[in-house]
């Protein structure tokens, strides 16, 4: 082969090379404008979009125990139905029930003595009479505050007394032995007990703030001592029997017979919350804010409803920023950005579930 040849040979391979390089980049350029478009239009029909998690509408209750004290009883389960007020763990409380009979011998011992005092005696010699006229002004105003603080605390045994009813209700409707009408009505006892302590306290103040009646005397207030102490005392039993805030399912328990339970707890020893309408706790952007009103559509996405979207409405904006919780990772980053805790209502809660990761695309108002 001669020099011109292989000269020419060598031209005609670059000039092919060439060619081919300019279409390959060609339908590179064509390639990457149809995957652009549909990019494109996908943000024109978002106006942002964030990261979030499902939640019940009441929020999740992490319950975590009022005081230190070794677990005796826990008397739900996963799944269960709880009422507002309904026991879920008892702890160790034999200490604090003593001291409660205790407080409440006291006040019986101190009572007699008071009534025994004011009782009528036999009529006074001459020497008591002044004295005796002296305190005919209080014959009536006294014995009225002694009927209104013992009516107080008659109405305070009583309320007591309906909530122990009520908690047994509980127990025996979960365990099959009774029916939810015994528990309703049980309820409804305690409600009438309670409004009754309202009514006896409202006239017992009635009472103590008309000017005409006298201090209480030194049996009187050793009796409201007593009464107090009691009352101390059934307040810290009442703390060992740790109860539902609110009405709700169960979703999660921590708690075994036999551990030690402290407030300071990293684990709840229950989560509950009211699933029956959820809701997503979503993390704008901050720089997306100014977009988002409260009342704007919203779809939300995951990856575990199969292609599937549900309808929301934005119902809250919080008015702070702050960090990242969803994504969090501990330490930040000067990379990590701001971010504002938005509350999506979900109007048909069926294929999500408490807990589940999602993402929210709120759409322009209007659409």
């Amino acid at each position: 082969m001669t020099a011109w040849q292989t000269r020419s040979a060598a031209l005609g391979a670059i000039a092919v090379a060439l060619a081919l390089a300019v279409l390959a980049a060609r339908t590179g350029e064509r390639e990457s404008g149809r995957a652009a478009r549909p990019e494109a239009a996908g943000e024109k029909r978002w106006q942002a979009v964030a990261p979030g998690r499902v939640e019940p509408a009441s929020g999740t209750i992490r319950i975590a125990a009022p005081v230190m004290g070794v677990i005796a009883q826990v008397m739900v389960k996963v799944n269960d139905k709880v009422f507002a007020g309904q026991p879920l763990i008892r702890l160790v409380d034999s200490e604090a029930r003593a001291r409660l009979a205790a407080a409440e011998a006291q006040v019986a011992f101190r009572v007699r003595a008071r009534n025994e005092e004011s009782a009528p005696a036999q009529p006074p010699r001459p020497a008591l009479r002044r004295r005796a006229e002296a305190r005919a002004a209080d014959s009536e105003t006294a014995p009225a505050r002694r009927r209104a603080e013992d009516a107080v605390a008659d109405a305070d045994k009583a309320a007591a007394q309906a909530q122990a009813d009520l908690d047994k209700a509980a127990l025996d409707r979960r365990a099959g032995k009774s029916s939810e009408a015994t528990a309703e009505a049980a309820r409804a006892a305690l409600t009438r007990a309670q409004d009754t302590v309202r009514q006896r306290k409202a006239e017992l103040r009635r009472i103590e703030a008309d000017p005409d009646t006298p201090l209480p005397t030194f049996a009187d207030g050793q009796v409201n001592v007593a009464r107090a102490e009691a009352a101390a005392a059934a307040a810290a039993l009442d703390q060992l029997t740790i109860r539902a805030p609110i009405s709700g399912t169960v979703l999660q328990v921590n708690a075994k017979p036999g551990e030690l339970a402290t407030p300071s707890n990293a684990q709840p020893l229950l989560v509950i919350g009211d699933v029956s309408a959820l809701r997503v706790r979503a993390e704008l952007d901050e720089r997306d804010l100014a977009d988002i009103k409260v009342g704007q559509p919203a779809l939300i996405r995951s990856d575990a409803l199969r292609g599937r979207e549900v309808v929301g409405k934005v119902s809250f904006i919080a008015p702070i920023v702050g960090q990242s919780r969803i994504n969090g990772r501990g330490q930040r980053n000067v990379t990590d950005v701001d971010v504002v805790e938005v509350l999506v209502d979900v109007a048909q809660p069926d294929p999500l579930a408490v807990g589940m990761k999602v993402d929210v695309y709120f759409q322009p108002e209007g659409r």
